[in-house]
């Protein structure tokens, strides 16, 4: 949460905002992932534009340029070597890969499982599932190489793509964050503009979450994270700029859900398509990452980090779990990604989804608190863990 205010950490310590909005946004990715429970109401995807996936890449860019860009300053480049700032993160680019591979895998069992044990073979043809089984030659294969991906575990290829580059983004962005920003957002234009994405493979089409034009996203947190560790700000402190943003997230809020104003703009949206604008500008296409998506984020980024009390709220005793699940994020995803598609599986063969859907979700977020928990611990090595003094990106 580092896009306009400096790092209010101490030293050796973490930014609590960061925590608390990454576990937040782990419980929103959680119960979306949980179709037709009726908490996904009170997610971010039904307030605006954007979802909890967006929050979600612009604070791992944050935690990258905080926990890695100290690695590749002059003194410590020049004492221990380029190799020892670039390994960490190729190490947890590697990581991500592992964990991406596992989680397929865990779905594909869930569903063949739930199709053969329920006698419901359409289960097997759920989320870009069917090629599986159909043309598992091909198919397999794709998997590994990420062409092929299933539905709902699809953002860690996008997510390892760009921790795979990120060490060339932080040295750029050391130097000449300027460029950098320029350059992601040309990339981000030339991909909505000529819809350049990475093709699937051989199932056609390109990756739901496009590195080209998501890229975008996790750069602005990345700088915003190297500025951050510097005790700078990327984006100035601006009463109207504040004002701005939040009349435009009020907007958006009434533009989702006031159907006169919503038909209306949207109309105005598809004349200005039909006119020419590009269109990722008038779309709110996710694979993207259109504008009102983008625009949508970075104003609720930039609400939320020029505001006092959101520091006291994410540090105080409330918010505890939602900062242990942000600590321990990628043990907290891959679990939910597990729990959450067992939990479709579930409601697919159940005959009363209804009553699993109010009672699931929260049994999950209760399951992923204690999966962070005892990742925390094993990590610390002690039952009560120790006071954590580095963000992992």
């Amino acid at each position: 949460m580092a896009l306009i205010a400096p790092n209010i950490a101490q030293p050796g310590g973490r930014d609590p905002r960061l925590d608390a909005f990454r576990g937040l946004a782990l419980a929103m990715i959680f119960i979306d992932h949980v179709p037709g429970n009726p908490y996904e109401q009170f997610t971010l995807r039904n307030i605006g534009f954007s979802d909890a996936a967006e929050a979600f890449f612009f604070m791992s860019g944050v935690a990258a340029g905080l926990a890695y860009s100290g690695r590749f300053g002059a003194e410590r480049r020049a004492a221990n070597g380029l190799w020892s700032a670039v390994r960490p993160m190729w190490m947890r680019a590697w990581t991500l890969y592992k964990t991406h591979i596992a989680l397929t895998f865990s779905v594909i069992a869930i569903f063949a499982f739930a199709a053969l044990a329920f006698a419901m073979p359409e289960m097997a043809n759920k989320h870009n599932l069917g090629a599986v089984f159909t043309d598992p030659w091909r198919t397999i294969p794709a998997l590994f190489t990420m062409t092929h991906q299933i539905g709902y575990v699809n953002i860690l290829p996008a997510y390892c793509v760009l921790l795979f580059v990120a060490p060339f983004a932080v040295m750029a962005g050391l130097k000449h964050p300027g460029w950098l920003l320029t350059g992601a957002v040309a990339l981000w234009m030339a991909a909505g503009t000529w819809r350049l994405n990475i093709p699937n493979w051989p199932g056609g089409g390109g990756w739901f979450f496009n590195p080209f034009s998501w890229q975008l996203i996790f750069v602005l947190g990345l700088v915003a994270g190297i500025k951050s560790k510097a005790g700078q700000r990327l984006v100035p402190v601006s009463g109207w700029l504040f004002t701005a943003a939040l009349g435009f997230l009020l907007f958006v809020y009434a533009w989702r859900h006031v159907p006169e104003l919503g038909k209306f703009m949207n109309t105005q949206m598809w004349r200005l398509g039909e006119a020419g604008a590009p269109y990722h500008f008038v779309a709110h296409s996710k694979t993207f990452l259109a504008l009102p998506r983008l625009l949508h984020v970075l104003a609720m980024v930039y609400v939320l980090s020029c505001l006092p009390w959101v520091v006291a709220l994410c540090a105080s005793a409330a918010a505890a779990p939602l900062r242990l699940m942000g600590q321990q994020g990628l043990e907290v995803f891959a679990t939910g990604t597990v729990i959450a598609m067992a939990f479709q599986a579930l409601m697919n063969v159940n005959g009363d989804p209804a009553i699993l859907g109010v009672v699931l979700p929260p049994l999950g977020l209760v399951l992923l608190w204690l999966i962070a928990l005892r990742a925390q611990r094993r990590k610390a090595g002690a039952v009560i863990p120790a006071k954590p003094s580095a963000v992992q990106a």
